[in-house]
């Protein structure tokens, strides 16, 4: 073997010693051989010795081998892009081991298809094609070299398990003609087979048009039927030859390889591909000699429609792309431009400049033309997202008439005193009134369902194929509302008890049962499918919206049963448990409350009209509550039934740790003979236990390279070589850890307790009992790629991020990986220290050295720290590795997904022994014909969209993930400037590997394909566009989607083939696709995705990781394994395998509007379940993944989980979804899916409904008279006119219990799945830690996160979210930022309701509340409590001094962290900000935010407040509604004194401001010299003057209320939601847009307005900014004493000793003894805390004694404090 030359580049470990053990750090056996191979700079540029190897010749990914070249040569010189043009193939020595296609020699890269296979094409042939299509078409070269090897790897895949002939057969079947052929289902149904019909080619357009509405007198209606079409397509498919097949599947992929953005619009691609066929076979195409120049295809056709795509989105200005201020409904995003092509209506629509259609020109010449068209005029919305709650109506109809007309149906049956007969005897109303009453609910649901339809009406454009069927619905609706409700009128009129007759009777029982026919008829019948069924209809006008939305695969008899069973019982136990808890519960309430009239109460204006009604509008709220706890209960039985299924099928599957899984380790070894191996096809040369023993030391051998074991584990548990007593032969031993689940004497410890090691065994193990598909041999599996998009991830963690502590967090990261890893970390430092003897011989220290044992020990320290000695960087880089494979870093994700080759490698040597005999000795050849077949199976694409940008660091790191894995590829942007001044940057999709040369000039690696783009891919939220120009360079038919934060093991990759096995393709039948419609063969639907489980590494890395990991058990595995049964199971990205060639020729693998599609990967899940996919889960394979650890990380991910399926509610595929699919398939979606997020939102409303019941409950209880009763239910006498309220306690009890079951049942999912996987005892211990570190607090805020998140995006859109980063979580975060983050979600409601709370409690007490206490609590502090070190004495008051700053600083200078940024924040999601930008420092701190519409504020911001202010006041007006205890006078108005006590510290604070205003006006600008603080001062005079204000109208309130303490806190409740409402009402109604600086701000209080840059707005600005200053004192009062408060609140846990050690033990999990130290600050320092926590504590400790006398002085001078005021006694 010669040798070529050094490497170019200096290799980082040249030092030899280091060599032989550096791969016991994960992955480097590629480091020691890399010598071994030529470089690629030597390989081009060294004379070749014909016998010599040449490594690339096969390694290419692209086709330079020899006769390509020469192809290009007769038709190009090889142009300067071309790369590296005089490369030649070496011959090689290798005959070829893979024995079926005899010695054809390694040099063939496409080994499956040779010419010894009777292939249809050669290679050279299909070459050609690819040259002639390019040539006529005008493609890129490096677009066509990349589609041939594509096409070729592709090909190869296939016949490796199939003839070739019948490979190329199925390939044309998939991508153009078969019957699951996207092409095919398109050209039906855009009617195309009419189009193209013998004898209309003059002009056929117009006459399709006339043939769809009537039938063309011309043909017979034979020809035109749907059936002899396909028949005809069939025969013309079947006729085709192969040659003819491969073109049009080479033109197709030509086609797609360059189409950028239209990759997302697959029905636009296949109506090009048919433009571009249609035209090669013309022969005006066929005569054409010249070629057409390179990059016609791109210019013309993909350009113009990319173009358009982009100015939807954004304008360009100055180069840069702006964003423009559309909402989804103004934007033709990507399934508007598609669908224009699923009509031939719609095709009608495309036009040329000069206004001639495109379908009027004849097939054969319409591709040509595609420059001249006008797509601006073509492309209209199909459906308008608009914002609006009115989408949960549409698509989720089903859902509200089930819950909304039952609950009609049993409460109006049970509430009769409504309704019964008014006079004064009060009679009970007649039976046919209760029938007809209850019969009304078919009435309800009618009203539903017209609401429905007219909101449906307002997203569908009004146009050619939709609207006549909701029509229909509408009329149809009307007559069934006229027939429900008509009768009801009649029976209450003509109802006379003394009449005898049975018509009124008779009337309300038809009624009744007409309602009840109805209303099954709306719950269980999709509304698309009413009138018109646009899924099953046999009108060719549906085929459309059939094919590509309604689709849905079938479910196999026993699953749909089982679905239908499903949702039987859960309805059937709600409906139950519904009537007999909710309902009779109810009856008494109601039958007391009814009739009650409060007497004896007069209020001043509206006398005794309002107060006397108090108990109705009690009643009303009760009603409400009830139909919220309606809800809630289906979605706990759902739970409840779905994990029993889910947990039934895990046994039937064998999953459990139940199952009998005692000799689950004594049976692993034939189990990985049987199932993992293709022993099938093995000629059994060697015992099976020979074969195991080495596929079970490499797994065992990897775990020790991963340092998850220790020498010692390992002796235990390999296979060794032993001597045999009887002949001297050697055998094998198995390893005892086999033998010892069965004999007890032999049970050691195999490996360390609770361990990953363990963790990773054990499923293995456990993996293997389930059924497996089988495997084929590794030559035949199908080749499958692994894609991860990467942005800005860690590529490797570097030197300083793991041994700097951070300022805030105490701790290096490697202290704290230490401390989570601990056995992992010994194991990695015994391994140091062996290669650090072994290396010092070599540095000259001294041998007799050591001998001493005192210094010993010490000179192990610095191992034990950070694990290296001398800084040399083959030890710290050994070091940054460790830490990185247990951070979340890209390295971590290469390193694990690299395995899949060293699986591949590992089973191919170990099925085919005469391979390994083959070469005899030479383990090198060996080794790279093992390499060549890995590389054949498996590639990994990782699609590093700023490679190109990447700074000195991130480039290092990717080059060392190159060195260290040469076969991982690299797809990024490349940029060049514009060709011609001014014109648009020009960017390329390149792709890289490992292989690639070094171009001396730059370092940078030359790519192996250039692909130009149209334009900047990226214009959506980037992941889906970086996955989308990445994905040309996948190969093979599979593909494997992971993020960069994913995992991947040894033994999980060697059940690739399996899982591979899932598509059902491995076995396909021998017949043609084309020789009949409908063979069972080719009828099933294809497998679009199937799902695998994840491991979240991040679990018990403290109480937030496990929660967050216990999310995804309960979603990922438990739901998913039921949802995937039943069929209900989309996509939800990550270790999920695709059916690459399904999902790419149905748009893609991801969607990619903008915002729309902000959780991508769901949407690819519902395409391909609505085009007629299937999506399997699998339980025996899984990848590992990283979850957020943070509570600030968490919740952002559940913000961006929560605004994605607000999103998710606007889009059209949850319409398609939900209005049809069958019912029980809709209800596995619903509660699947979008349930949970509205069942967070009833959870929440429905604590907060309970609360204003319980106000108004507690005002009857305080003011009135209640009845009292003896034990045994007697009434006391002696008290008349008491009210009689007992039942309602009762039900408010009950209501209590329900909402606390609710709650609880959240926990039951986790629970029982951790029970059936790791037993009872795992399973209690972790439930018990889940409750003992507080988890329930962290559910109630993270249910109100959710909820916040969905209803703010349904109004204002912008799913905006606070970037956080992805590290772990030990640092402690300032009070201000958490307050600032958490005040708009969620403190400001839970203060709220802690107000209504404590009024409830105080005039209503019952221990039940206990549980509310707590509930409520959570929403205001639990951000504090999971922050790390919350409880530290000397950094809380830091923490309140940082508090006083945050809020007093921004007024004269502007602050990035500010209160008053932050109030302009949260300020901007209605108001949106001015388009002009003036350049100033401080426009960066806002993002772009557009204005929301007036229709959403209206509601959310302006009339529910307004709505909530005036309960309260009604409530309040109340209990102030009866005469004095002592005078006996009637009172003065109570809305009198609410309207001073809330609009008083307004009115005061808009004095004050007027007279500062012109304070600053008139001495700012000369004060500005000489006291530069000068605005800081009049702000603070502001506030502080705001605080007084506030806090004197609260005392004055206190005094008119003569001290009495509830009364206070009711009228503080009105006061504040007054205020609340008239604060938004201003912001909402009054506000112009804000500016993108704060300048504003900073000239009202220094009084300088000129140079500010507001240029024509100076005039009108300061009357904007003197509403909008009102308003901020307000609120700057408020939330002064809002943080004031939860401080106070946070105070005592400070006072225990020893809380924070306590405290971090629940956050960490960590035993007080292994926690994290303090941090060491230099004396400096600590002088300076010391005095700031002085100071502080004093200023801290005056606020609190403040605060307390504030309420204690009145409550204890009660009696001396009452002076007199004439003016008080008029409020």
């Amino acid at each position: 073997m010669s040798r070529g030359p050094q490497h170019p580049y200096q290799d980082p470990f040249s030092n030899p010693a280091a060599h032989p053990r550096l791969d016991s750090e994960s992955d480097m056996e590629h480091y020691d051989r890399r010598d071994t191979y030529q470089s690629e700079n030597s390989a081009a540029g060294a004379n070749y010795d014909p016998n010599s190897y040449d490594p690339y010749s096969h390694r290419r990914g692209d086709t330079d081998t020899e006769s390509e070249q020469d192809g290009y040569n007769r038709h190009y010189a090889p142009s300067a892009e071309s790369l590296n043009p005089g490369f030649r193939s070496g011959l090689s020595d290798i005959s070829n081991p893979t024995i079926d296609y005899g010695a054809a020699g390694v040099r063939e890269p496409y080994p499956a298809w040779t010419s010894e296979r009777q292939i249809p094409l050669s290679k050279e042939e299909i070459e050609d094609i690819f040259l002639d299509l390019t040539q006529k078409f005008g493609f890129q070269r490096d677009s066509m070299r990349n589609m041939f090897d594509f096409l070729m790897q592709l090909l190869d895949s296939r016949a490796s398990r199939m003839s070739p002939n019948q490979a190329l057969l199925t390939l044309h079947a998939d991508y153009i003609g078969g019957q699951h052929a996207n092409y095919r289902k398109w050209y039906f149904a855009a009617q195309l087979d009419l189009d193209d019909a013998i004898g209309q080619v003059q002009n056929p357009g117009l006459q399709r048009l006339k043939s769809v509405k009537k039938k063309g007198a011309a043909k017979s209606g034979a020809e035109k039927s749907l059936d002899s079409a396909l028949a005809r397509w069939r025969q013309a498919m079947n006729n085709m030859s192969q040659y003819d097949r491969l073109r049009q599947i080479a033109l197709f992929l030509l086609c797609w390889g360059e189409a950028a953005q239209v990759r997302f619009v697959p029905e636009c691609l296949c109506f090009i591909f048919k433009c571009a066929d249609d035209y090669y076979r013309s022969p005006e195409c066929q005569n054409r000699v010249e070629a057409v120049p390179e990059g016609l295809y791109l210019r013309a056709v993909i350009k113009p429609l990319y173009r358009f795509i982009r100015d939807q989105g954004y304008e360009v200005q100055d180069g840069k792309f702006v964003r423009r201020e559309k909402d989804h409904n103004e934007i033709i995003g990507y399934d508007d431009i598609n669908q224009l092509f699923w009509y031939p209506e719609g095709i009608a629509r495309i036009v040329m400049h000069d206004k001639t259609r495109l379908v009027d020109i004849p097939p054969a010449q319409r591709f040509m033309k595609f420059d001249r068209i006008e797509w601006n005029r073509a492309f209209f919305k199909t459906y308008y997202e608009k914002r609006s709650a009115a989408h949960l109506l549409v698509n989720f109809n089903r859902v509200w008439v089930i819950h909304v007309a039952v609950f009609w149906f049993y409460t109006a049956y049970n509430s009769p005193g409504i309704y019964r007969r008014g006079g004064v005897d009060h009679l009970p109303p007649s039976n046919a009134m209760r029938w007809s009453a209850a019969a009304l609910g078919g009435t309800v649901a009618t009203v539903i369902m017209i609401a429905a339809t007219l909101a449906e009406f307002s997203y569908i454009p009004t146009t050619w194929n939709n609207t006549s069927h909701l029509t229909r619905r509408l009329l149809f609706l009307l007559v069934s509302l006229a027939v429900t409700a008509a009768p009801t009128f009649y029976i209450a009129l003509t109802d006379n008890p003394k009449s005898k007759s049975n018509i009124p009777l008779i009337v309300g029982l038809v009624q009744f049962f007409i309602s009840v026919f109805l209303t099954l008829l709306f719950a269980i019948v999709p509304s698309g499918r009413m009138f018109g069924d646009r899924v099953a209809g046999k009108s060719r006008k549906y085929l459309a919206s059939q094919t590509f939305t309604a689709s849905y695969p079938d479910l196999d008899r026993k699953a749909r049963i089982a679905s239908v069973m499903l949702w039987v019982l859960i309805f059937g136990c709600k409906l139950v448990e519904s009537y007999f808890f909710l309902t009779l519960s109810f009856k008494e309430p109601i039958s007391v409350m009814v009739g009650m009239k409060v007497q004896g109460c007069t209020d001043q204006w509206f006398g005794s009209s309002l107060c006397s009604n108090q108990a109705a509008f009690t009643l009303t709220i009760m009603y409400l509550m009830d139909l919220t706890l309606f809800f809630l209960d289906t979605f706990l039985w759902y739970v409840i039934w779905n994990t029993v299924y889910s947990i039934a099928r895990s046994f039937s599957l064998g999953l459990s740790i139940w199952t009998p899984w005692k000799d689950i380790f004594t049976r692993l070894p034939k189990r990985i003979y049987a199932k993992l191996l293709a022993t099938g096809d093995m000629e059994v040369k060697y015992k099976p236990k020979v074969l195991v023993s080495q596929v079970w030391n490499a797994v065992i051998i990897s775990m020790y390279r991963e340092h998850l074991l220790s020498i010692e584990h390992v002796q235990k548990l390999l296979y060794h070589q032993v001597q045999s007593e009887q002949d001297g032969r050697r055998t094998l031993r198995a390893p005892p850890f086999f033998i010892s689940q069965g004999d007890k004497k032999l049970a050691g410890e195999f490996f360390p307790r609770g361990s990953e090691a363990e963790r990773r065994i054990s499923f293995f193990a456990q993996s293997l009992t389930t059924v497996i598909p089988e495997p084929l041999p590794v030559d035949a599996m199908p080749t499958f790629t692994v894609l991860t998009p990467h942005y800005s991830e860690k590529i490797l963690l570097s030197l300083r991020e793991i041994i700097r502590e951070e300022s805030q967090s105490r701790v290096t990261l490697l202290e704290y990986l230490k401390q989570l890893h601990p056995i992992e970390w010994d194991n990695f430092v015994k391994d140091t220290k062996i290669l650090a003897e072994e290396s010092t011989p070599f540095s000259g220290g001294n041998p007799f050295g050591a001998e001493e044992k005192g210094t010993s020990k010490a000179d192990d320290l610095p191992f034990y720290c950070i694990g290296f000695k001398s800084a040399a960087p083959e030890y710290t880089l050994r070091t940054r590795i460790w830490a990185s494979l247990r951070a979340q870093t890209l390295y971590r994700t290469v390193s694990g997904m690299m395995n899949y080759s060293k699986a591949i490698k590992l089973l191919y040597r170990v099925e085919n022994p005469e391979v390994v005999q083959l070469f005899g000795g030479n383990t090198d050849k060996l080794e790279r014909e093992l390499e060549r077949m890995a590389r054949r199976k498996f590639k990994f694409v990782v699609s590093m969209q700023r490679y190109s940008k990447f700074n000195k660091e991130e480039q290092e790191n990717a080059e060392f993930l190159l060195r260290a894995y040469p076969d991982l590829q690299i797809a990024y942007l490349d940029e060049e400037p514009p060709k011609k001044e001014g014109g648009e940057l020009r960017l390329f999709s390149a792709l890289i590997d490992g292989h690639s040369e070094i171009i001396p000039e730059t370092g940078k690696r030359r790519p192996k394909f250039r692909i130009e783009l149209p334009g900047n891919p990226i214009l959506g939220d980037g992941k889906s566009d970086n996955q989308n120009h990445a994905i040309v360079f996948y190969r093979g038919e599979y593909l494997q989607l992971i993020d960069a934060n994913q995992d991947n093991y040894l033994e999980e990759c060697l059940k690739i083939r399996n899982v591979l096995g899932e598509f059902e393709e491995l076995h396909m039948s021998n017949q043609s696709p084309y020789a009949q419609w409908g063979h069972k063969d080719f009828t099933k639907s294809p497998i679009a995705i199937v799902g695998a489980r994840e491991y979240i590494f991040s679990e018990n890395i403290g109480i937030l990781g496990d929660v967050a990991a216990g999310k995804e058990q309960t979603f990922g595995t438990l739901a998913a394994r039921s949802l995937s049964w039943i069929g209900g199971k989309l996509h939800y990205g990550h270790p999920d395998f695709l059916n690459a060639l399904f999902m790419n020729t149905r748009g893609g693998v991801s969607k990619a509007q903008k915002g729309l599609h902000l959780n991508e990967d769901i949407y690819a899940g519902m395409n391909a379940f609505g085009r007629g996919g299937r999506i399997k889960h699998t339980e025996y394979y899984q990848c590992g993944k990283g979850r957020d650890l943070g509570f600030g990380t968490i919740l952002n991910f559940q913000t961006k989980i929560g605004t994605g399926m607000g999103e998710q509610m606007l889009s059209r595929e949850y319409y398609y979804l939900g209005t049809q699919l069958p019912i029980d398939r809709f209800l596995t979606f619903y509660y699947g899916h979008p349930g949970f997020h509205i069942n967070n939102i009833m959870v929440i409303l429905s604590v907060q409904v309970f609360m204003v019941a319980l106000v108004f409950l507690g005002t009857m209880n305080k003011q009135l008279l209640i009845c009292r009763y003896t034990a045994s239910n007697q009434l006391i006498g002696g008290q008349a006119g008491c009210y009689n309220l007992s039942p309602v306690f009762n039900w408010i009890r009950r209501c209590i219990v329900s909402i606390f079951l609710v709650f609880f049942i959240a926990f039951l999912p986790l629970f029982l799945q951790e029970l059936t996987e790791r037993g009872t005892g795992r399973a209690l211990i972790r439930l018990g830690k889940h409750f003992l570190s507080l988890s329930p607090i962290f559910e109630v805020f993270s249910t109100q996160i959710y909820t916040h998140s969905i209803i703010s995006n349904l109004n204002f859109g912008g799913a905006r979210y606070i970037a956080t980063g992805r590290g772990f979580a030990t640092v402690r975060e300032p009070f201000s930022k958490l307050y600032s983050r958490f005040a708009g979600p969620s403190i400001y409601l839970g203060m709220r309701t802690l107000a209504m709370l404590l009024y409830i409690s105080l005039t209503l007490w019952m221990p039940h509340l206990i549980y509310f206490w707590i509930t409520v609590m959570a929403l205001c502090i639990a951000p504090f409590l999971f922050n790390p070190h919350q409880f530290l004495f000397a950094d809380f008051i830091i923490d309140y001094r940082e508090f006083l700053r945050w809020m007093s600083r921004g007024n004269s200078l502007s602050h990035v962290n500010s209160w008053i940024g932050y109030c302009r924040m949260s300020r901007t999601m209605i108001t949106g900000y001015k388009k002009k930008k003036l350049g100033h420092p401080s426009e960066k701190l806002s993002g772009d935010v557009p204005r929301a519409k007036w229709r959403n504020v209206l509601f959310s911001e302006i009339f529910f407040p307004v709505f909530m202010a005036a309960l309260f006041v009604i409530a309040y007006m109340f209990i102030n509604s009866f005469p004095d205890t002592v005078t006996k006078r009637v009172r003065p108005s109570p809305l009198l004194r609410i309207a001073v006590i809330s609009l008083g510290p307004v009115v005061w604070n808009a004095a004050v401001l007027i007279i500062l205003f012109l304070i600053s006006l008139f001495f700012g600008p000369m004060m500005a010299t000489c006291y530069p603080k000068f605005g800081s001062l009049i702000a603070a005079i502001a506030h502080s003057c705001a605080v007084i204000g506030l806090i004197a109208f609260f005392e004055f309130l206190w005094y008119l209320e003569r001290w009495d303490a509830s009364h206070v806190t009711l009228g503080l409740i009105a006061a504040i939601f007054v205020q609340r409402a008239l604060a938004k009402l201003l912001i909402s109604v009054f506000l112009t847009r804000e500016f993108k600086h704060d300048e504003t701000n900073r000239a009202w209080w220094t009084g300088k307005w000129y140079g500010r840059g507001l240029g024509s707005h100076v005039m009108s600005q300061p009357a904007r900014e003197f509403i909008v200053k009102v308003v901020e004192m307000t609120l700057w009062s408020s939330d002064f004493l809002l943080g004031h408060i939860l401080l106070f609140i946070l105070t005592p846990p400070i006072l225990i000793p020893y809380v924070d050690k306590a405290h971090s033990t629940m956050l960490f999990w960590l035993r007080p003894s292994k926690q994290i130290r303090a941090p060491l600050y230099s004396m400096k320092v600590r002088k300076q805390r010391r005095w700031m926590v002085i100071k502080y504590g004093l200023i801290y400790a005056v606020a609190a004694a403040s605060f307390a006398a504030l309420i204690i002085i009145p409550v204890i001078f009660k009696e001396v404090l009452n002076f007199n005021c004439s003016f008080c006694t008029q409020l």
